[in-house]
């Protein structure tokens, strides 16, 4: 075979037949007459157009075609009609081209912030809306990812508001008396009114001098909760070894002393003695008066700063500040939760006492911590923590006071844990011969003079300083605190060997936002047959 070529393309080509017959050696030649041998076609360039031609007018109409379509369809789904036809042409399916079209636009509208609270707002309230929206209009895969950007984050929005509105109705929640509770007071406020045996003495006369008597065990209780009350001091007889050497001093307000009086009076406790005394039956000094009606002021103002700060500030969206709404609970202006400071002058015939709050329950025998020696120290309370190693979290200094004021930062370090208060061991007979209860209120006064901003509202910072150098640690497990939280970060384990577990936090067990969890550790101690309970339906 031979090929003759010229610049225009192929001018003749010759097939040679060998000599021998189809199957011989030879070259086979073609020449102008059919099967003649030795006889050359010649094909020119024009011979060649005819079919070219041919083929040409069948191709085209459906490149056409296909073409007309790609570009109908990329007008909708691709950014560029040139680059949607070039990728399908030269390559790569319609879910490829679909997915990279899809990749492009969401990168560039996760780059791009012009998407703000007023796309936002009239982004499409559903998913159905968005696929109405893109169908009707026949936007493109950008618009898409735009209104998908404005919806997500409308949503978002509107997530994070909910949430913040939960936490604030959450602690309003816990702020308020229930209606059981205050049915309970009622009735027996009624009670002592109309019953003598509701009014008769507490404790019996023939008991009237262990109140002052330091061989027994004193208690302390600072509450105007007559349910939580019961709870504290039948959970630690019950825990007792030796629970007729114990003496509960409960001191109540004014206008709770009659409902608490009734109860313990009608409700005697088995071997231990209780005395309920009122405030108004108390005769201080008028230094004292005034000590701690300037005290109570002081702390109503840090109070009512902190809150009008919150006023302030827009917290819509910082659940990093949804700690802060717990200052504002009416317990941190309470005189019951600040009076502790003046423990030695409401019990000055006593040496030392065990403190518990009214929001505790007592797991294990207390005995030996009236004879815990203190080493000195004023008040014996936990500081390490059961969480492992450094503090639980909200326990340490940063989380109390205010490190940008100098004068905190050049006397505190943010890291150190603060101790707990709510079970402690105080030696009043050594806490008489300190300055204390001055320190207590000479930096309650620096911190009026600076603007009320050293630290936040509550009875534990101004503690912390007066007390500073002067509390002995003990053992984590006398004191579990945390349990009045969202979701206490405490084991089973460590619940089960805590002596006593303190519901600290807004979440308190008579609440109905008490933590299922760890509410059944205080209502096993709540007689619900009790015919007062059941007239103010306190159920568990």
């Amino acid at each position: 075979m031979k090929f003759y070529i010229s610049s225009k393309g192929f001018k003749r080509f010759n097939i040679l037949r060998p000599a021998g017959g189809v199957s011989g050696g030879g070259y086979w030649q073609v020449m102008k007459g059919r099967g003649s041998p030795g006889i050359i076609r010649r094909i020119s360039h024009r011979t060649l157009l005819l079919p070219v031609l041919l083929m040409l007018a069948f191709v085209l109409p459906f490149m056409f075609l296909r073409v007309a379509y790609l570009v109908l369809e990329s007008s909708s789904l691709c950014s560029s009609p040139l680059d949607c036809m070039r990728l399908r042409v030269f390559g790569g399916s319609d879910s490829s081209l679909l997915r990279e079209e899809l990749e492009r636009a969401l990168e560039e509208v996760h780059n791009n912030d012009e998407v703000g609270d007023g796309i936002a707002e009239v982004s499409p309230e559903s998913f159905t809306d968005l696929v109405k929206d893109m169908v009707l209009n026949r936007q493109d895969i950008k618009a898409f990812a735009f209104k998908t950007k404005a919806m997500i984050m409308k949503m978002e929005s509107k997530v994070q508001s909910a949430r913040w509105h939960e936490s604030v109705y959450w602690h309003l929640a816990s702020h308020g008396v229930p209606k059981n509770l205050h049915c309970l007071h009622l009735k027996l406020a009624e009670e002592y009114a109309v019953n003598a045996s509701a009014r008769s003495s507490l404790p019996s006369p023939e008991y009237i001098s262990r109140l002052k008597d330091s061989s027994f065990n004193h208690v302390v209780l600072l509450t105007d909760n007559v349910l939580a009350a019961s709870v504290v001091i039948s959970s630690t007889v019950k825990s007792s070894g030796n629970p007729e050497k114990l003496v509960f001093h409960v001191v109540t307000d004014k206008k709770t002393y009659s409902p608490m009086h009734s109860w313990f009076a009608m409700n005697i406790v088995a071997s231990a003695v209780v005395e309920v005394k009122g405030l108004h039956q108390y005769d201080w000094s008028h230094e004292v008066n005034i000590g701690v009606k300037e005290m109570l002021e002081i702390h109503r103002l840090i109070w009512s700063h902190k809150y009008k700060y919150m006023k302030r500030e827009d917290f819509e969206y910082l659940v990093d500040h949804e700690k802060d709404l717990e200052f504002l609970s009416p317990s941190f202006i309470s005189l019951l939760n600040h009076l502790r400071i003046y423990i030695p002058e409401l019990f000055p015939d006593l040496n030392k006492i065990v403190f518990l709050d009214d929001d505790v329950v007592v797991q294990r025998d207390l005995s030996s911590l009236w004879h815990l020696d203190l080493n000195g120290k004023i008040v014996g309370a936990v500081v390490d923590s059961f969480c492992g190693d450094g503090c639980c979290p909200g326990r340490k200094y940063k989380d109390y006071f205010n490190f940008s004021d100098p004068v905190i930062s050049a006397d505190l370090r943010p890291d150190r844990c603060g101790w707990l208060y709510g079970m402690n061991v105080f030696d009043l007979e050594a806490w008489r011969k300190t300055n204390i209860t001055r320190t207590y209120h000479r930096w309650l006064k620096f911190n009026l003079d600076s603007g009320l901003e050293l630290w936040n509202p509550g009875t534990l910072p101004p503690a912390l300083i007066a007390f500073d150098g002067l509390v002995h640690d003990i053992d984590p497990s006398w004191h579990v605190a945390g349990l009045g939280y969202r979701s206490p970060q405490v084991s089973l384990q460590t619940l089960k060997a805590a002596a006593v577990v303190h519901f600290s936090g807004p979440a308190k067990p008579w609440l109905e936002i008490g933590i299922p969890e760890v509410r059944s550790l205080w209502t096993r101690h709540v007689n619900f047959s009790n015919k007062f309970f059941t007239k103010c339906r306190i159920e568990e």
